[in-house]
């Protein structure tokens, strides 16, 4: 798609690999990443980032502030434009509390069976830790 930025703004792009849920121009936009949230502004040096999981906030795009929870994921990070290709990516009032709780109650499950695999202790991790950032993203917009 070619590039339809108006001077100073942001051309952001969120997809996932079965839909696109955002293409808009942006002032700014706060992404999860793997170790800590960063946040992007026109002119930003180029960046590859792996995602990790939280809320992705675009600043000054359609009707102010959008919110994207995503899970896993790269972004690519060019002076005028961020796209974001996330493995799964919902509305924060899309998240199924519940589920998220029962996720997590599922991973603290596996960590307690985990004995002596590092691999079932490291799945476990994410688990909670994906269940824990969907429940924040869903009481963070209540």
């Amino acid at each position: 798609m070619a590039d339809q930025t108006q001077d100073g703004k942001l051309q952001v792009r969120l997809v996932t690999p079965d839909r696109e849920l955002v293409d808009t121009a942006a002032d700014a936009v706060e992404l999860p990443g793997r170790t800590g949230y960063l946040e992007v502004l026109y002119g930003a040096a180029p960046l590859l980032t792996e995602l990790g999981t939280g809320l992705v906030t675009i600043h000054g795009g359609g009707e102010g502030n959008d919110r994207y929870y995503v899970a896993w994921g790269f972004a690519e990070v060019l002076p005028n434009r961020v796209t974001i290709l996330a493995e799964s990516a919902e509305k924060p009032e899309q998240i199924d509390a519940s589920a998220a709780q029962r996720e997590y109650e599922r991973g603290q499950k596996m960590w307690d069976q985990a004995r002596e695999d590092p691999a079932q202790y490291e799945r476990a991790n994410e688990l909670m830790h994906d269940a824990q950032a969907r429940m924040d993203a869903k009481g963070g917009n209540q």
